[in-house]
């Protein structure tokens, strides 16, 4: 049980799915197995024996050739592009360096996307996110904006000494001031999450697929303005529908209607409440919704 939870807070905090794990610890289990074996073999040719130097020159050869054979393994195991960027950090922690201090040196991994996250509520899902990103250090959850300024989400915030924003009703009929805040917090990806209000052109043209939402269904069913939270799962209940479940997409001028990134159904059973099917569709929220924007954003990073 405690190796599967460290495998998990590793795999959150790399951004990557099961198989590229896999892959990416059998790299680290041939690389450090063969450097180990070169490294004696080379030393087997020079000392007769393995007294003292024998030992700091294995230590120093195996330092040496370990990052080598870690590229090497991992061009034919497909994580190349991981070891790459995991040495270039290792090597920017050691010396110093960024890629924001050394501009001419693009090889250092990228710096950390910065978050805005929008909610109206009490902040289950946000709290999920700010979790997910403290592990996963792809991205970090850099500003909280609420049209609520009773909103659950302000106190998350402050737990996690969030900066917040909460927006006026002047701020909301242009976005003018949120957009310079969003400027001057060099915020690089908006999340929606259970945030009531229509997102203005404006604000997407100074984003563009770059701001996601969730939705409590699957669309394009049981979407649109004033669809949200038990009057989604009562519509979907009262259809009789036989599923469920969560739609994250793309947002755009229209209320539920961006291009759709990623669906996952759950089972509407007989005699399912509005709280129990609430219930099923906030488990798949947690569980979703902060591994798609990682995913999505590492989609972006790599262009």
């Amino acid at each position: 049980m405690h190796f599967c939870n460290m495998f998990k807070r590793l795999q959150q905090k790399w951004g990557v799915n099961g198989i590229n794990m896999a892959l990416i610890i059998t790299t680290f289990a041939l690389g450090g197995s063969a450097c180990a074996r070169i490294a004696g073999i080379l030393l087997k040719l020079i000392f007769l024996e393995k007294n003292t130097i024998w030992w700091v020159a294995y230590v120093l050869l195996v330092t040496i050739l370990w990052p080598i054979c870690v590229i090497l393994i991992s061009f034919p195991l497909g994580q190349f592009k991981f070891f790459k960027n995991y040495l270039f950090r290792i090597w920017s922690k050691i010396s110093g360096k960024t890629l924001e201090n050394d501009p001419k040196n693009t090889n250092f991994v990228k710096k950390q996307t910065k978050i805005a996250i929008f909610a109206s509520g009490k902040g289950s899902n946000a709290d999920n996110i700010i979790s997910y990103f403290k592990l996963n250090q792809l991205a970090d959850v850099s500003l909280i904006v609420s049209d609520n300024p009773l909103a659950g989400v302000l106190a998350i915030a402050e737990k996690n000494n969030i900066p917040v924003m909460v927006l006026s009703k002047e701020d909301r009929l242009n976005y003018a001031t949120c957009i310079e805040r969003l400027r001057k917090s060099e915020i690089d990806f908006i999340v929606l999450a259970g945030y009531l209000k229509k997102i203005p052109s404006v604000l997407i043209e100074k984003f563009p697929n770059k701001i996601i939402n969730i939705h409590p269904a699957l669309l394009p069913k049981y979407g649109g303005k004033g669809m949200y939270g038990a009057k989604v799962h009562q519509a979907v209940i009262e259809n009789n529908e036989k599923e469920s479940g969560i739609t994250i997409h793309f947002v755009d001028e229209i209320y539920d209607h961006g291009k759709i990134i990623f669906q996952e159904k759950c089972e509407i059973e007989s005699g399912e409440s509005i709280e129990s099917l609430a219930t099923k569709v906030h488990h798949l929220e947690y569980e979703h919704f902060p591994r798609t924007i990682a995913d999505v954003i590492q989609k972006q990073n790599q262009r």
